[in-house]
């Protein structure tokens, strides 16, 4: 009887720890990317009166990355690329048509190729955004 308690108490805990994992890091991210500043607002009236206000301002800072090198079979993340955007007049930017299934996306300077499902990069083309 007693090992059956501990085996189920084992079993639990191994269980459980990924999620207590996964919900701390997930708080860390976001707190990591959230930024609170208290600043003075002073202002000079015409009539010569000095006006001190207190804002509080808060930043939400998303993750930067700088360069990424995407490259084919990857998988995209959107959140790593820099200057996304959906592509949608992709022959001003002399592009092919995407074949059905997948779209050009903007990363950067670089058009890439990825499935709409998926997400797997089909094709990149760097320095094609000017």
């Amino acid at each position: 009887m007693f090992k059956k308690i501990l085996m189920a108490l084992a079993t639990t805990t191994l269980v459980a720890s990924p999620i207590v994992t996964a919900q701390a890091q997930a708080q860390s991210h976001v707190a990591q990317h959230r930024q609170v500043e208290t600043r003075k607002v002073i202002k000079q009236k015409p009539n010569g009166r000095t006006v001190v206000k207190k804002q509080t301002v808060v930043r939400k800072n998303a993750p930067r990355y700088n360069s990424h090198r995407w490259a084919k079979g990857q998988r995209f993340d959107r959140r790593q690329a820099s200057n996304y955007r959906v592509i949608s007049n992709y022959r001003d930017y002399r592009l092919s048509a995407p074949p059905r299934g997948q779209q050009w996306v903007r990363s950067g300077n670089d058009a890439v190729l990825i499935a709409i499902t998926s997400g797997l990069i089909g094709a990149v083309v760097g320095n094609a955004i000017r």
